[in-house]
């Protein structure tokens, strides 16, 4: 299975939590947002701790 994780820039604060609680080191801040650099298991860490609701993560299929 496969994961994409979307972000919506106009609810993100470049907080950087989503980067920071990725144990796969997926997820990177680039230009101030966070940005899809690895593969996503899809735990979905990132979505529950954004703390904007700017974060969410889908099967791609």
């Amino acid at each position: 299975m496969r994961f994409k994780v979307n972000v919506d820039r106009e609810l993100c604060k470049s907080c950087g939590i989503c980067a920071s609680i990725c144990g796969r080191s997926a997820i990177k801040m680039n230009s101030g947002f966070p940005e899809l650099v690895g593969e996503c298991v899809g735990c979905r860490l990132c979505e529950f701790y954004c703390p904007d609701f700017a974060i969410s993560v889908e099967v791609v299929e």
